[in-house]
């Protein structure tokens, strides 16, 4: 994380020293009150999302705990997998579901012939 210089109380506090000829006191400040609230709003973005990005990786911890109770191959914690792991598990899982329904269709296309087949190729 990047080193943050100044909290919005500093900005706020920051007494600038006057010159002739220098910048309106007026404009700094209100310049300086605009900055305090941009500041403000992105920590509190920075906190909700933080806030989200912990629940979330709660969830994905707990969904992992549910497919391994289930018998399924758990997928990679939130907190050490990478999103291309948990897309290809995701992935293995939906072409086992496609081939389940494949072999269900040829089966009641195909009927008896197809059963035979698959008892001789099991035999050798």
């Amino acid at each position: 994380m990047e080193n943050i210089n100044y909290t919005p109380k500093d900005i706020l506090q920051k007494e600038f020293r006057q010159k002739m000829r220098g910048y309106d006191p007026n404009d700094v400040d209100s310049f300086l009150d605009n900055i305090i609230k941009d500041y403000e709003a992105f920590n509190k973005q920075l906190t909700e999302l933080s806030d989200e990005n912990e629940r979330l990786k709660v969830q994905v911890d707990e969904l992992n705990k549910q497919l391994a109770v289930s018998g399924s191959q758990p997928m990679p914690s939130a907190s050490t997998g990478t999103r291309t792991a948990a897309t290809q598990q995701m992935s293995s899982a939906t072409n086992m579901d496609i081939l389940k329904r494949l072999s269900n269709l040829e089966r009641r296309v195909f009927g008896s012939q197809l059963d035979s087949g698959s008892n001789e190729s099991h035999r050798l």
